[in-house]
């Protein structure tokens, strides 16, 4: 079987020779090309990725992970493979780790094997980074109804049918790809894999705080375009429940004092009601548009 390894490399001069290096090790006996997709890097990344003898596509500029998978997909296609495998040029995943990837497929196992960190060991990962991924997984694995322990991984194989999946995002490919996976009835695995520890500054997180803004601005958006009557009928269920409790309490004061109160009051509860139907009505449409 013909496999297809794609690397996406943003200022990576330091480890994408040594990465590209273990792979050709681990992959003596496949039938195999490597690909480094340059995201616009400022260093001798693309350099060295062509002298250690991968194909090189570079991006103009820096577009971020989304963009540079999709370029990934569109380039490892033209190459028609059996299998892509898809691992980043930081050295955080181990060539060694491949064969154990590419094993369910090759046996028709499954259609998208993930290495999963939590399964197998991690030598390192801060702790903010830590909880996020878990949040992750675990909202994706109530979205898709099917356990993942690491949907965030960045070491991953699967078929030509799976990268002809549309990706959507503008922020990231991880999630997306599993959920789109599993409901167009794709079989998933996981394996446990060694998640080494990264020498030198993540080029993927700035700060602990902005890494967990991003997380849970993302996790909204998963839930948003996937689960939409979940995300609106809790979002409209807070507008709509405090409307009514402070309907209530304007109740309470007519009865007691025979008088509702300041009119604004009153209004803001009528408004606070009125939000809350209509976010509910927006979820309806959603889950219409997202079914069509």
């Amino acid at each position: 079987m013909k496999v297809v390894i794609t690397i996406p490399a943003y200022n990576e001069e330091k480890t994408v020779g040594r990465v590209i290096a273990d792979i050709k090790k681990v992959m003596k006996g496949y039938k195999y090309q490597i690909i480094v997709i340059d995201d616009g890097s400022k260093d001798k990344t693309r350099l060295i990725a062509e002298k250690y003898g991968a194909y090189v596509i570079s991006h103009p500029l820096n577009y971020g992970l989304a963009e540079t998978f999709r370029t990934e997909m569109k380039e490892a296609l033209k190459k028609n493979p059996d299998i892509i495998l898809h691992m980043d040029a930081d050295g955080q995943y181990l060539a060694s780790d491949i064969p154990r990837l590419l094993r369910p497929i090759i046996k028709k196992e499954a259609d998208i094997v993930l290495g999963s960190r939590f399964l197998g060991k991690i030598e390192s990962m801060p702790l903010v980074k830590r909880i996020g991924n878990i949040a992750f997984s675990k909202a994706i694995s109530g979205i898709t109804r099917t356990r993942i322990s690491d949907c965030q991984t960045g070491f991953r194989a699967f078929t030509k049918k799976i990268a002809e999946l549309t990706i959507l995002s503008d922020h990231t490919y991880t999630q997306e790809q599993v959920i789109r996976a599993i409901r167009h009835k794709f079989r998933i695995i996981e394996v446990p894999i060694y998640f080494a520890r990264r020498h030198g500054k993540s080029r993927l997180i700035s700060s602990s705080l902005q890494y967990a803004i991003k997380a849970w601005i993302n996790i909204l958006r998963v839930y948003r375009d996937f689960r939409p009557l979940k995300f609106f009928g809790y979002s409209g269920a807070i507008f709509f429940i405090v409307g009514v409790l402070l309907g209530l309490w304007i109740l309470y004061n007519i009865i007691i004092t025979g008088s509702a109160g300041a009119l604004p009051r009153v209004l803001l509860t009528v408004l606070l009601i009125t939000v809350g139907i209509q976010i509910w009505l927006f979820g309806f449409l959603a889950d219409m548009v997202k079914k069509e």
